[in-house]
């Protein structure tokens, strides 16, 4: 077999990661049937047999960004938070922060019985019935509800103790960090030859300012997906239900509302094209924004008097 027939070869060295298993206790023996999926630029999807077991590794991609390493052992942290609650999720079977096994850290997951609504038409299923769109669309919320929901502290995620889990987020300041991170994040685009400048986006510096000059006041804090929207999740085959939210690697403590505003801009229009990549075919019977923020504001504690921001 070639490196065209096996992409992932240059980063995965299946032997190393057998034996790896081997001493986690995860049974033993060779590693086959192996299947690269798709799961964007910065990562590395593979789902592989061990042991008689299925499951998929996920890992930075050979040419990642330096910090990509940090961000998948922090995606393996919030999976182990959120095997204590409702929210679905792909259940983690092991971690590994040690770049010495495989080049960078990895983790391994539980499959996930689903699929993923964006770029490719919908199911038979989910494709004939338009109310069953709209369901989709309000599991959207739901999903961002509970996971707004869960208690940091009470997860692991935040508290008196450093370890694995206990300090992964800055709650304390975290909204007016926000606009000052927006704003290095666009200098950043300096760094290609024909970026024009924030000036070539007309009203941008106006739009920083008032967002620098109106920062909410602090509420309780909350888990954050940091990018959830349609290409973000996978539903069930037989169902409109969400089988797992997935690809953390922004996740952190803060405001929660963030993720719903980030919900409500990458929404499709009437014609199914969302933000960036995202177009989901047939669209007609999902739910607009203004019910995606009914349904929110009808379900959570949360005020959503700073929803605009």
């Amino acid at each position: 077999m070639t490196a065209v027939d096996r992409p992932w070869a240059q980063a995965v060295d299946l032997s190393r990661l057998a034996a790896w298993m081997d001493r986690q206790g995860l049974g033993s023996g060779a590693i086959d049937d192996v299947t690269m999926l798709i799961g964007g630029t910065q990562n590395l999807l593979l789902r592989l047999r061990h042991a008689g077991r299925h499951c998929v590794l996920r890992r930075p991609a050979v040419r990642a960004r330096p910090e990509a390493g940090l961000s998948i052992v922090r995606e393996a942290r919030v999976l182990l938070a959120l095997a204590s609650t409702p929210l679905p999720h792909a259940r983690l079977i092991a971690a590994c922060a040690d770049p010495q096994v495989l080049g960078a850290p990895f983790y391994l997951m539980e499959p996930v019985a689903g699929f993923n609504p964006s770029g490719t038409p919908l199911p038979e299923l989910h494709a004939a019935d338009p109310a069953l769109r709209r369901r989709m669309g309000m599991a959207m919320v739901d999903a961002l509800i509970t996971l707004g929901e869960i208690d940091p502290q009470a997860v692991g995620l935040m508290g008196p103790s450093v370890g694995a889990l206990g300090d992964f987020g800055r709650p304390e300041g975290f909204l007016q960090r926000q606009v000052q991170r927006w704003r290095l994040q666009l200098d950043a685009c300096s760094a290609h030859a024909t970026w024009p400048g924030p000036d070539g986006l007309p009203g941008v510096a106006a739009v920083g300012n008032w967002l620098a000059m109106h920062v909410p006041e602090p509420t309780r804090p909350g888990l954050l997906h940091g990018d959830f929207h349609l290409s973000n999740v996978m539903f069930r085959h037989d169902g409109p239900e969400i089988a797992a939210v997935i690809d953390w690697e922004l996740a952190t403590i803060g405001d929660p509302l963030l993720d719903l505003g980030w919900l409500i801009a990458t929404w499709p229009d009437a014609t199914g094209q969302g933000a960036g990549t995202i177009h989901v075919m047939p669209w007609q019977g999902f739910p607009g924004v203004d019910a995606l923020i009914e349904r929110y504001a009808s379900c959570c504690p949360r005020s959503l008097s700073a929803l605009s921001w």
